[in-house]
């Protein structure tokens, strides 16, 4: 990440660069047309304010901490999708639970949300949880499993814990989360109607408004009793894909159908939307079945639970440790096909979740516009941003000295979207101007993360190439984060040509703001410039890198510029470009 160096007083460096008085005037020229868009940032923050309240009154009572990513989302109105820790703690070992919970974690972001793992800290809720804190909850071996009833126990002790599906559902909505991923549900045990052991689940979905997207319930479970018991508690409830059959957590068949049937997460989203908007004090359950190729055979998981019922009875185990024995049991029976099978549906049900949370977003921010959707308002001119999309890969050494000779290093690895241009146009997106993003990416196995990420901007000018590769940037980072070596494949920020550029001249006259960055090619950059001056376009130029900071002033093109944003080292190089004399 490039780093801006502070200037104590950036009149003199204004002087040296020649333009300083001239800018000024530019800008004041441009003020009216800059004054739209800060009216409309006031409109803007107040429809945040719903989510802001939230974040304050759950944090006002000291017993919950919002990751800022989280915070952050609520408070914007972007996509979250809430995610159990009983899975993580009580339902697969270390350290297999904690890869699983990264993965899921990373299936949410890619898909278009924000991840927000629920988990209980020595006495305190966390909504979203850090690496470590998932580290501590996935290798703790005291950790409480933590329903409706604990969390007073729980909290007052200073304990920690998994939180369940009916826990998880409690923080989600009281944090102003809709959507929330689970595995499966719990349900009315086998032999219920003579124990009655009832999962909190169905109570909680009977009282709380969440939409809990599972693989249905756990196949362990009586699955017509707890069909029968969520009609009761007015649970509406509707398989997703294809077919109505309710599916039995690691096997796609029940032999029971759901009441209702959802083709695909936008369906899902307007079913749940309904419910929301009704205001109704009961939950919705998705129920989405395990993907073919990794479902267990219905007969098999079948015969391995009743050999497992029969040693939890003979061994007297009860309550809420029943789940985890009988899960563990399952495992070893069936040599690991229903953990496979357990793996699969959770990735799964995390893809489709996070689908569904986006959609249900989209429309929630459709209704509050006044507008349906894939209908744009049109009546303000869109911001255009001009500039490059990258993926880019952090490796960070987990040792101080980073060894080389072809040796492999331990370290942790991710993934994050940027580019210059994306960046700008994502700021914009977040402060609700909606700009026109033109860029280009590749036809390649990054496509549809990257317009998965970036759903909640304007991507419909971005141009989709055959055979050519999404930008990428691979940066090797030391255990303190000094950059090692960074690797670069950007040979496709040149498709962004004058000619692609000039399809979208009626949007470029019209803007009330063009940013550019300095990856984009000269010619192109020349090419707005002089639109820019000829229609009186406010032009934000990002110059990117020392390198390419100076391309609008090799010729006339920097008087079109009304804003730049150059560091101590791409200021230098402008001065030197125009022959000015450069201040030690």
């Amino acid at each position: 990440m490039r780093q801006t160096p502070k200037v104590r007083d950036s009149r003199p460096l204004l002087h040296e660069l020649g333009y300083a008085a001239w800018v000024m005037g530019r800008t004041i020229h441009k003020h009216k047309m800059i004054r739209k868009i800060t009216f409309s940032l006031g409109r803007h923050v107040s429809s945040m304010a719903h989510g802001a309240t939230q974040v304050r009154r759950l944090l006002h009572g000291g017993y919950v901490r919002i990751h800022p990513s989280v915070q952050e989302a609520l408070v914007e109105g972007r996509p979250i999708v809430a995610l159990e820790s009983t899975i993580i703690t009580h339902g697969i070992a270390y350290p297999l639970n904690l890869s699983m919970a990264r993965e899921v974690e990373e299936i949410v972001r890619t898909n278009g949300a924000v991840p927000a793992t629920v988990g209980i800290l020595r006495g305190q809720i966390h909504v979203g949880l850090t690496d470590e804190e998932l580290e501590f909850l996935a290798s703790s071996k005291n950790a409480v499993k933590v329903s409706r009833r604990d969390f007073p126990f729980v909290l007052s002790q200073g304990l920690s814990g998994g939180t369940t599906v009916s826990g998880t559902m409690i923080v989600a909505h009281k944090a102003g989360i809709p959507v929330f991923v689970t595995g499966g549900i719990g349900g009315v045990h086998r032999d219920g109607e003579n124990t009655l052991d009832v999962s909190a689940d169905l109570t909680e979905l009977g009282r709380t408004p969440v939409a809990v997207v599972s693989a249905g319930a756990k196949s362990i479970l009586d699955i017509g009793r707890t069909l029968e018991y969520l009609e009761t508690r007015g649970v509406c409830v509707a398989a997703f894909g294809e077919s109505r059959e309710f599916p039995a957590f690691f096997s796609r068949q029940s032999g029971f159908q759901a009441p209702y049937h959802v083709q695909d997460e936008e369906e899902a989203a307007k079913l749940i939307d309904s419910a929301l908007g009704l205001g109704l004090s009961s939950g919705v359950l998705i129920a989405v079945p395990c993907p073919q190729e990794r479902a267990a055979d219905g007969q098999a998981i079948e015969e391995a639970i009743q050999q497992a019922l029969s040693q939890a009875r003979s061994k007297g185990i009860t309550g809420k440790e029943v789940t985890p024995f009988l899960l563990q049991k399952l495992t070893e029976l069936t040599d690991g096909k229903s953990l496979d099978s357990n793996l699969a549906l959770i990735q799964n049900n995390a893809r489709v979740g996070s689908c569904i949370a986006v959609a249900l977003s989209k429309l929630q921010k459709a209704r509050r516009n006044g507008s349906q959707p894939g209908r744009r308002e049109m009546t303000t001119p869109q911001p255009v941003v001009i500039g490059g999309i990258n993926v880019d890969f952090i490796a960070k050494a987990q040792n101080p000295e980073i060894l080389g000779g072809g040796q492999t290093n331990a370290g942790r690895m991710r993934r994050t979207f940027g580019g210059v241009g994306r960046n700008l146009a994502d700021c914009l997106s977040r402060l609700g101007q909606g700009p026109l993003l033109l860029s280009a990416v590749g036809k390649d196995e990054h496509l549809e993360s990257v317009l998965h990420y970036c759903n909640h901007m304007d991507m419909s000018g971005v141009l989709q190439l055959e055979g050519k590769s999404t930008a990428t940037y691979c940066a090797v980072v030391t255990s303190a984060g000094e950059l090692s070596v960074g690797l670069g494949d950007m040979d496709i920020h040149h498709q962004i040509t004058e000619q692609y550029v000039s399809q979208f001249k009626e949007n470029l006259c019209q803007a009330p703001l063009v940013c550019i960055d300095g990856n984009v090619p000269l010619s192109t950059i020349q090419y707005v410039c002089q639109l820019a001056r000829e229609h009186q376009v406010a032009v934000c130029y990002e110059p990117t890198d020392e390198n390419k900071a100076s391309k609008p002033f090799l010729s006339d093109s920097w008087k079109a510029l009304t804003y730049i944003s150059p560091n101590m080292q791409e200021l230098r190089a402008i001065n030197r470009t125009l022959g000015n004399p450069l201040p030690a």
